[in-house]
């Protein structure tokens, strides 16, 4: 996934956000596949287990029966169909996730060689929050930052001001406060 472009910023950004809420003892289920940020988070001293490709969509069984208290979700949201239902089917009381943002100036990312690297949602701030919420979870913090590339053109010189990537920080909110 990452022969040519490895996230560096985003890497750095989203390692910093993560050990800046979840102490490094807690243990992770991180929604997706193994990845180069898994490895990450290990040799930052959190215990992580990654889904195993299911469709979450249709499968939650591995969200189910985790015992983390903690579960990540980069750039995975807007991939399903349906993340209301993988969010409600979490466990643990700790969220920390981040998802592209909409930009107004480029379509909708889809690659026309892996069926499952497509986005069915970007997402703007306010839906993500949105999305949050009716699923039961609070937003304690987030963050939000750019991706600039290092082409010409108008998109890019837009990618250096316009916010591409949102994190947020999210507590599991008691059903009586709901």
């Amino acid at each position: 996934m990452y022969e040519k472009t490895y996230p560096n910023k985003r890497f750095k950004l989203t390692a910093e956000f993560l050990t800046k809420h979840i102490e490094p003892q807690a243990k992770i289920l991180d929604l997706g596949v193994e990845n180069p940020f898994s490895k990450i988070m290990k040799d930052n001293g959190y215990s992580v287990e990654n889904t195993k490709g299911e469709d979450l969509d249709l499968d939650t069984q591995t969200i189910e029966k985790s015992d983390a208290t903690v579960v990540t979700a980069f750039e995975i949201f807007e991939h399903l169909l349906s993340p209301f239902t993988v969010l409600q089917s979490i466990k643990a009381d700790k969220l920390v996730a981040s998802v592209p943002l909409k930009l107004w100036f480029a379509s909708a990312y889809r690659s026309k060689t892996d069926m499952r690297d497509r986005h069915f949602h970007e997402f703007e701030d306010w839906q993500f929050d949105w999305l949050l919420e009716k699923a039961g979870w609070k937003i304690i913090d987030m963050q939000k930052w750019t991706n600039p590339t290092k082409k010409i053109g108008i998109r890019p010189i837009l990618r250096f001001f316009t916010p591409r990537y949102y994190i947020v920080y999210a507590e599991r909110v008691e059903e009586s406060n709901l």
